[in-house]
């Protein structure tokens, strides 16, 4: 366990930013006040100019770190999936039986986010918020292959992998196992965005999470 700890860290793709934000003050309020702005007037609305003006520096201040917005998200898209997969992996790697290691699994992508208290300037309940929202905007480009090619969403696609190694293990003979993957990731995201504004079309409400309905679906469909 603690070699498995020692090579788990939270990491973005370097290539995503111009200067690392968690080697400065600033490029750390750079992060906590985006994802307080980002989530009270929304992505489209948001800028480096107010974002400026809310952190109290210039605006030129926050391009030394992020040479757009587009790219600011996309850190914090990759921020978001890499404390999901840490999660993931800590807590599956002692479970042997591969459907109750799969059926966990699925429960920690899928649930409500609680603060941790490891990273300070990092609201996670309010980065889950922007994940719902406004995730799908960091790829929905024209310049999505490049981005991919880039390493941009490699850590989205390497917990992809992750979970359907274990839907493999679970169920050898399953013919689907990155599509089953990919949307229960991927599905976990509409839910929550259904069960917060289309309320009656999703049956995720107050006593039903968006991990019962993917733990039944996953469960049912490989037949374990």
């Amino acid at each position: 366990m603690q070699n498995l700890l020692s090579n788990l860290k939270i990491a973005v793709p370097e290539k995503i930013y111009v200067k690392d934000p968690e080697s400065s003050s600033l490029g750390k309020r750079i992060i906590e006040h985006s994802i307080l702005l980002i989530d009270e007037i929304g992505f489209d609305a948001f800028t480096f100019k107010k974002l400026g003006e809310r952190i109290g520096s210039n605006e030129s201040s926050v391009y030394r770190y992020f040479e757009s917005k587009h790219k600011l998200l996309l850190y914090l898209s990759s921020w978001y999936w890499s404390w999901i997969e840490y999660q993931l992996v800590l807590e599956t790697y002692s479970i042997s039986n591969a459907k109750e290691k799969l059926t966990k699994a699925i429960e920690i992508v899928c649930r409500t986010a609680e603060i941790d208290t490891s990273f300070g300037h990092i609201n996670e309940v309010v980065l889950s918020k922007i994940i719902i929202n406004e995730n799908s905007k960091s790829f929905l480009t024209k310049e999505v292959d490049q981005e991919n090619k880039d390493g941009y969403f490699v850590i989205y696609k390497r917990i992809v992998k992750r979970i359907k190694d274990m839907i493999s293990n679970a169920q050898p003979n399953y013919e689907f196992p990155f599509c089953l993957a990919s949307t229960i990731l991927e599905g976990s995201l509409h839910q929550y965005f259904l069960k917060d504004h289309f309320a009656s079309i999703t049956d995720c409400k107050l006593k039903v999470k968006p991990s019962d309905f993917f733990v039944n679906l996953t469960i049912n469909t490989l037949n374990i």
